[in-house]
């Protein structure tokens, strides 16, 4: 049996995925120390996974320190390392582990697998990215930003670096290293064929695809729901606040045959949308896996594991971005023909109905969905992760 720390104080979309890996992991009988934010223990807790916390409010305080700047933003991953180091130090301290799995973008996992002499494995939850691709979006981002604040952040960045470096002995190294966290093996919970560009990776990483673990019982009532033609609209967990969206969503689809079920996340208050039609079903919280059994179009933010999602169960997608890695991800959506990508500035409730309607009547793209979604049900999903996990241990002489 084997020790591992699991290092991944991000979101829900981080978090998620890691979520069948580590019950598959303790099945096998690897025991698991996860280090996450106080509002995931439930979960965390019901894979049989031990859980040590940071402190939610700084971590996010030190993350978003750095601005919004390309140089910014790496800087404030940096920022976080204050903060996550000590803590998981501090808890751990007296215990041995034999692998760390460290998510890819936060958690400063690279330097906590350096600071305890660990083999270390990455944990990537949306696309991964090579560093001259890094490189090159840098460039282009520092294009748009105000170069006087970019550069400012530069040089915060190298006093960080610098200061990091001499408080806990490590190498932080580029900014590459920093936001993506690279490890000997890394887990991409996509598949080969979805990743953009899959095949200019090497054999360190490896496409598991979605990690999805289905839940054991039922939790909505499908009875008087007609899933013949059933539309699911979800902005996801983080960027949901968007009532006006929303509204116009209830336009687009007031008195048609399509049933609609909107969930509008726990922070939006219903009544303000006013009269729901008849058609429309509104909620705070749906059990998306469910419903996507059932939905015959998926209208979505784009977020990693809400596309990933959809699209095992087939289920074609009009993308409307918000924020983080969604754009790109509609983009490869839109490029591999499973669904259409829609900006929301200037949507109208007529342009939603009329792409809902386009997407629904085309078979290519039923058909696009459903061989990325055979691709991902191919790549092996947990069980392959922890396959490879434990090829990684027997390599690695563990």
């Amino acid at each position: 049996m084997g020790r591992v720390l699991f290092i991944n104080p991000g979101s829900e979309g981080h978090i998620n995925p890691t979520l069948g890996v580590v019950r598959e992991l303790i099945r096998q009988g690897e025991e698991v120390v996860y280090v996450a934010v106080e509002q995931f223990r439930e979960r965390i807790e019901s894979t049989g996974a031990r859980m040590i916390t940071i402190n939610e409010g700084k971590f996010i305080e030190a993350f978003l320190a750095g601005g919004r700047s390309p140089w910014g933003r790496v800087g404030g991953l940096l920022r976080t390392a204050d903060i996550v180091i000590p803590a998981v130090l501090e808890q751990t301290q007296g215990e041995h582990f034999d692998y760390i799995i460290h998510d890819s973008m936060f958690g400063c996992g690279r330097l906590l697998a350096q600071i305890l002499d660990l083999p270390a494995i990455c944990s990537c939850t949306s696309f991964a990215m090579q560093e001259s691709s890094f490189d090159r979006m840098q460039e282009q981002l520092a294009l748009r930003a105000e170069a006087e604040v970019n550069e400012r952040a530069r040089q915060q960045f190298q006093q960080l670096v610098s200061e990091l470096e001499a408080t806990y002995n490590v190498r932080v190294g580029s900014a590459y290293e920093v936001a993506y966290n690279p490890a000997p093996l890394t887990l991409v919970y996509t598949s080969k064929s979805f990743q953009p560009d899959g095949e200019s990776f090497d054999e360190s990483f490896k496409f598991v695809g979605p990690t999805i673990d289905l839940p054991a019982t039922r939790e909505f009532d499908f009875t008087n729901v007609d899933t013949e033609h059933l539309i699911y609209i979800s902005l996801g967990t983080v960027f949901n606040q968007a009532i006006q969206f929303y509204k116009l969503c209830l336009a687009a689809f007031a008195e048609t045959n399509y049933t609609v079920i909107l969930s509008a996340g726990r922070q939006t208050r219903i009544e303000e949308l006013g009269d729901i039609p008849a058609n429309v079903i509104v909620r705070s919280y749906v059990p998306q896996l469910e419903l996507l059994q059932h939905a015959k179009l998926f209208i979505t933010h784009g977020g990693m594991n809400s596309v990933s999602e959809g699209l095992t169960y087939g289920v074609p997608l009009i993308v409307i971005p918000q924020s983080a890695d969604q754009p790109v991800v509609a983009q490869q959506v839109a490029k591999l023909g499973a669904g259409i990508q829609l900006k929301q500035e200037g949507l109208t409730a007529q342009n939603l109905r009329e792409a809902a309607e386009q997407v629904l009547a085309d078979a290519s793209i039923q058909k696009a969905c459903e061989q990325i979604g055979e691709s991902f049900r191919a790549a092996g999903g947990y069980r392959r992760a922890v396959e490879e996990i434990f090829a990684y241990k027997s390599r690695s002489g563990m």
